[in-house]
């Protein structure tokens, strides 16, 4: 008996609306991931700011147990700052690495579902992990591990809500990514200024509590859920085979991961050297209280809130009047206000002087960053949702991730730079790297997607 006979969960089914016009699993996969996306982005804010403030001053360095062996045989000759992006870096890439992995257990052994669960679990440990200086790489590799299990396998669901002729597919994954956003929104509000202002391990401490309480929810949605893909052993040599224009869409997601990787690149650096730039050259002191600096994840997670509801509503209004833009089309619109975006700390730099930088320039950067956000990674995930061939669906998902996997090791390295490096300099490599992703998308645009379109069902003519 395979899970999926074993649990009443559902096939896609266009007349289930009973979320917002959607199926209800989209609403419960929305939650558990914004439990994910929390504990997640609890550690994502907290973490360079915790490195750089605490773990690697002279005092508690020496109890990291393995630290010294990766100074001395990795980041030699690193300390400070640059050791904290460079340990920032390798593990937000490795998380993105690992849902390749997870993807592959999920389709070829465990199914979605148990591979989700353990991923879960894996997660929850490493953020309690993170209550002992010593055990500090263990918990990162606990997450890398768990993201990797999780990642991949909760995206694919959302789409196997839908057939691949339901419009709403699009749709569904901007709110999934609204629910994404309101926990980015709350992780700062919650963990950072617990771990900031009542001590480091409080914060990670509430990012395990919610990852918890998001499996809890998932376990109890398996009725409305689509049904999971753990191979049978009557199942399994059909699920292996690749069909019709199925390598043709697996070499067209392929492509796409170094384009998105460069896209990327200014958005990822929030959580790394931006961080310590707004901790050391920001304006955050009002009224004599001084704000945390993990606040600025919440600014701009609000903004990624409202710009993804608001970009949704101009698409839906725009196609009542003219034809929408396609999918490539919007992800160049989306590389246009990046480098918008980049070009507003490239001037807070530039203005800076001998005081601190004011907010307006740093707030500009995070509206135009996040209606660049808005028209890339939600049209980008549904995209390689939609091409994903059946036989790999949760392994195309992960190597969706890929990109970030790519985006985040060169932010590793790049953001080392920002101590030796002009501020301005600094900021511009991002306003090239965005626009590199500019050009490499109207390429693929006019030289991919047009064979794409030629060699592709009938439900995929919107794709170029």
């Amino acid at each position: 008996m395979t899970a999926a006979e074993a649990t009443p969960e559902l096939a896609p089914n266009p007349h289930d609306t009973a979320f917002l016009g959607h199926p209800k699993g989209l609403g419960y996969l929305a939650v558990v991931e914004g439990c994910e996306r929390f504990s997640y982005y609890s550690m994502q804010t907290l973490l360079v700011l915790y490195m750089v403030k605490y773990l690697l001053l002279p005092e508690h360095i020496g109890g990291v147990i393995g630290l010294d062996w990766l100074r001395a045989n990795y980041y030699t000759g690193l300390e400070g700052q640059p050791l904290a992006s460079a340990l920032f870096g390798d593990y937000t890439a490795l998380v993105y690495l690992t849902p390749i992995l997870g993807g592959v257990i999920a389709d070829r052994w465990l199914g979605r579902r148990t591979t989700l669960i353990l991923g879960g679990l894996i997660m929850a440990l490493g953020h309690f992990l993170m209550a002992f200086e010593g055990s500090f790489l263990f918990a990162l590799l606990s997450l890398v591990v768990g993201v990797g299990l999780f990642k991949g396998n909760i995206a694919s669901q959302v789409g196997e809500l839908y057939s691949e002729s339901d419009l709403r597919r699009a749709m569904a994954f901007q709110i999934f990514y609204i629910a994404i956003n309101v926990s980015v929104i709350a992780a700062p509000l919650v963990s950072g200024t617990l771990g900031e202002k009542m001590g480091w391990h409080w914060g990670f401490g509430a990012a395990g509590v919610v990852m918890v309480i998001g499996l809890l929810i998932y376990l109890g949605a398996a009725r409305w859920l689509p049904a999971d893909n753990r191979p049978s052993k009557q199942n399994k040599a059909e699920r292996a085979k690749m069909q019709g224009n199925d390598w043709l869409r697996l070499t067209a997601v392929i492509l796409l991961v170094p384009i998105l990787a460069m896209s990327l690149l200014t958005n990822q650096e929030i959580f790394n050297a931006y961080l310590v730039w707004a901790d050391e050259h920001f304006q955050l002191t009002f009224m004599g209280q001084t704000l945390p600096t993990s606040w600025m994840i919440t600014i701009d997670a609000t903004f990624s809130f409202s710009m993804l509801v608001a970009v949704a509503l101009f698409w839906k209004w725009w196609s009542t009047k003219w034809r929408e833009p396609d999918d490539f089309t919007k992800m160049i619109i989306g590389s246009l206000f990046s480098m918008a975006g980049g070009a507003c700390l490239f001037m807070a730099a530039a203005t800076q002087g001998d005081g601190k930088i004011g907010l307006f320039w740093p707030v500009m950067f995070h509206l135009l960053n996040s209606i660049a956000f808005s028209h890339i990674l939600p049209v980008s995930l549904a995209l390689f949702s939609r091409l994903a061939p059946k036989a790999i669906n949760a392994t195309v998902l992960g190597i969706y991730y890929l990109s970030f996997f790519a985006a985040n090791k060169v932010v590793g390295t790049v953001g080392g730079w920002y101590s030796s490096m002009p501020t301005t300099t600094f900021w511009l490599l991002h306003i090239g790297a965005a626009g590199v992703g500019l050009v490499a998308f109207t390429l693929y645009k006019l030289l991919v997607a047009p064979r794409l379109l030629r060699e592709a069902a009938p439900e995929d003519v919107a794709l170029a």
